[in-house]
């Protein structure tokens, strides 16, 4: 077990507090922040760290929050940072902040990951992925983690336990599933 699994069970017993495990972490959080920020807009106001500490404060903030390890603690923070931005998106385009959605055509486009960068898209990513996710646990955990987290496929096989060539073919599944879904909206 790592430290950060050894952290988190003794926090779930409240033999350590919350407050320990933000040094633990916060290196590879602000990675997952970095890349998760390379697939937004220049110019976007949030910064990386303030994505961490937000991402952070929400995971120790849920009472009911519990992480069986430390694949589960990051993947639960990978969400928390993709939720803030999908957030942070729908707020800049509302009405009243002037930023009315733009179609976008993706006809010639045959990778959903690679290619839908501008924070528009960000928000049908998001919309298919959460039905992606009812149909297909494992295979939107996979997308998690390689979109969002910026995990390599042997990491991710690593991670879920599966062999690199099982994430290959989710991970090609889940990207023309989503593309597909994202091109019907």
């Amino acid at each position: 077990m790592t430290d950060v699994t050894v952290l988190l069970s003794a926090i779930e017993q409240g033999e350590a507090r919350t407050e320990e495990l933000l040094p633990m972490v916060y290196g590879e959080l602000r990675r997952l922040a970095g890349d998760q920020m390379k697939h937004e807009r220049a110019g976007q106001t949030l910064q990386a760290t303030a994505l961490v500490h937000e991402a952070f404060l929400r995971l120790v903030d849920d009472a009911e929050a519990t992480w069986q390890n430390r694949r589960h603690f990051f993947g639960a923070a990978a969400i928390a940072m993709q939720r803030i931005l999908v957030e942070q998106v729908r707020r800049k385009n509302r009405l009243k902040h002037g930023g009315e959605r733009q179609r976008v055509n993706l006809s010639n486009v045959d990778i959903v990951a690679d290619t839908l960068t501008p924070a528009d898209d960000l928000l049908a990513i998001d919309e298919a992925l959460q039905e992606f996710e009812i149909r297909e646990p494992d295979k939107a955990e996979l997308v998690h983690l390689r979109y969002f987290a910026g995990l390599t496929e042997v990491e991710v096989a690593q991670a879920m336990g599966i062999s690199r060539a099982t994430a290959s073919r989710w991970w090609t599944f889940a990207k023309a599933w989503l593309f597909a879904r994202i091109r019907e909206t």
